[in-house]
This record gives C-alpha cells, sequence and structure tokens, in this order.
C-alpha cells in the first residue's frame, strides 16, 4: 500500500505541474469537481441525471479548460515540450480525449438507430424518458472509459499503474477543490497563468535529495 499511495501522489503532481498552469483551467477544474460531487451525490438514486452533470456541466468544464487555455507550447516550468508531456501521460492525453468526446456526442445517436437501444431499454413516450436514456447511456461511456484504459494500462504499465489511476480518476473531485479553490480568487486579480514557483522548489528539493 505505501507504493500505491506513493504513486497515487506521483500521478498527482505530475498531472498538476504539467497540465494546470493556467488559472482559467484550475478555476474551471475547481468548478467541474462541483459538478462532479453533485453527480456523485445522485448516482445511485438518479443516474441518468449524475451522468449528464457528469457530462455536460464537469466534464464540459474540464476539458474546455485543458483545450483551450492550458499553455500547449514549451513548457518552461518543467523543461518539456507539449509533445512530451502528451506522450508520457498517463491517462487520457488530448487525442485520446478527442476520441472519448466524439464518441459521446455521437452516442445519442444510437437512439435514432434502435429506441430500444437493441432491447435494453423500453423505447422512450416522452421528452423526459429520452433525457433518462441519453443519460444512462452517457453513464455507460463514462464507466466504460474509465475500464477501458485502467486495463490498458495494466498491459501498458502494470497492474497498479492502472488501479492508481483509476483511483486518482475517481477521487480527483475532491483533491481538485482542495488545490484549486484559490484558482478564481488569482483569476479575478488579473493572474492568468500559475507562476508554479512551488513546482520549482519541489524540483530542488529531489534533485538535492
Amino acid at each position: 500500500m505505501t507504493t500505491f499511495f506513493a504513486t497515487l501522489r506521483e500521478q498527482r503532481w505530475d498531472d498538476h505541474r504539467y497540465y494546470h498552469q493556467s488559472r482559467i483551467n484550475q478555476t474551471l477544474h475547481f468548478l467541474s469537481a462541483l459538478g462532479f460531487l453533485t453527480a456523485y451525490s445522485l448516482v445511485l438514486s438518479d443516474p441518468a441525471t449524475a451522468a449528464i452533470i457528469g457530462w455536460v456541466w464537469s466534464m464540459g468544464t474540464r476539458q474546455s479548460g485543458h483545450f483551450f487555455f492550458e499553455p500547449q507550447g514549451y513548457d518552461e516550468v518543467n523543461h518539456a515540450t507539449n509533445e512530451y508531456k502528451e506522450a508520457i501521460k498517463v491517462g487520457y492525453n488530448l487525442q485520446r480525449k478527442v476520441v472519448l468526446i466524439a464518441i459521446w456526442l455521437a452516442s445519442p445517436l444510437l437512439l435514432l438507430i434502435s429506441p430500444s437501444l437493441f432491447g435494453l431499454l423500453e423505447p422512450a413516450t416522452t421528452t423526459q424518458q429520452l433525457i433518462d436514456h441519453v443519460g444512462i447511456i452517457w453513464l455507460a461511456i463514462g464507466v466504460g472509459g474509465l475500464i477501458f484504459r485502467t486495463i490498458h494500462l495494466f498491459f501498458l504499465r502494470d497492474v497498479q499503474t492502472g488501479l492508481v489511476w483509476m483511483t486518482k480518476i475517481l477521487t480527483d473531485p475532491l483533491h481538485d477543490l482542495k488545490m484549486y479553490y484559490k484558482a478564481p480568487f488569482y483569476l479575478m486579480r488579473g493572474q492568468l497563468i500559475d507562476p508554479m514557483d512551488h513546482v520549482a522548489h519541489e524540483e530542488e528539493m529531489k534533485a538535492a535529495v
């Protein structure tokens, strides 16, 4: 368990220093975390609504931060190119996210092909039922995407890396609240990029050890 939590800390640290330098992105992650926690609270009682909140609110804010606001040039803080960071990313890099988002956007079309989703659902007769069906599909895509990448990492890296990544993803909302609750205040002061002084200090400490 010691190595498990050490790997979890490492994945979280790399995720922060490599992919969350924009204060706008940090703020959007804070808002995304609030949405995910709302979705978590509903997943047992109303899974369809939980999935819709998770994808539309939480994933919408979260991924727009990565795609539109996070710097994608040379990373002076970590002395790394964006291509290098994308290649070593444990989870979904931007290319994989494009595929996942495309699947999410196209998935409601399945109900046009088969209103019963090939016998898995009762065909919707009201707008609310149709929305619920879309939510259920989106929930399946979310769970499927999580499980697929976790198992994929079993083969690319090892079992522990996959399980750690899955744990990280599921607990990211709580961690993001802790990490980025101050981001909106920095943003209101006009600071668009986190200077990441703590990252430089952390790397200096590692080098000294």
